[in-house]
């Protein structure tokens, strides 16, 4: 299970990298790039699937590239600094976390019934 939510968060990391491709992309390099990074994106996604609900990991996988595409705008690329990006960002995170935690624990418990 620890693979799958591994796999889950490295696609994640590569979600941020493909959303930033879309809006910086200027050339036939960085946009090949771009692509590579959504297929291998929804690969991990996929793979995880495998062992995860769908649902959660859909959830958390865009929850974690929302974030850090919006965190690496603002410190890499120069986006506005907003308290209540912040503030929305941290709240996503939480139900991020919570969705993590419930389908740990419902994992367990289904298997030992």
């Amino acid at each position: 299970m620890n693979r799958a939510w591994s796999l889950l968060v490295l696609g994640s990391i590569v979600e941020i990298f493909w959303v930033m491709g879309l809006k910086h992309a200027d050339d036939a390099l960085t946009w090949t790039g771009t692509i590579l990074a959504i297929i291998l994106s929804f690969g991990l996604l996929i793979k995880a699937t495998s062992q995860l609900p769908v649902g959660t990991a859909y959830a958390v996988f865009t929850g974690l590239g929302t974030t850090g595409t919006v965190l690496i705008e603002m410190i890499v690329f120069g986006e506005p600094f907003q308290l209540v990006k912040i503030i929305l960002i941290l709240v996503l995170l939480v139900g991020v976390i919570g969705l993590k935690l419930v389908t740990g624990n419902a994992k367990q418990e289904g298997s030992a019934s």
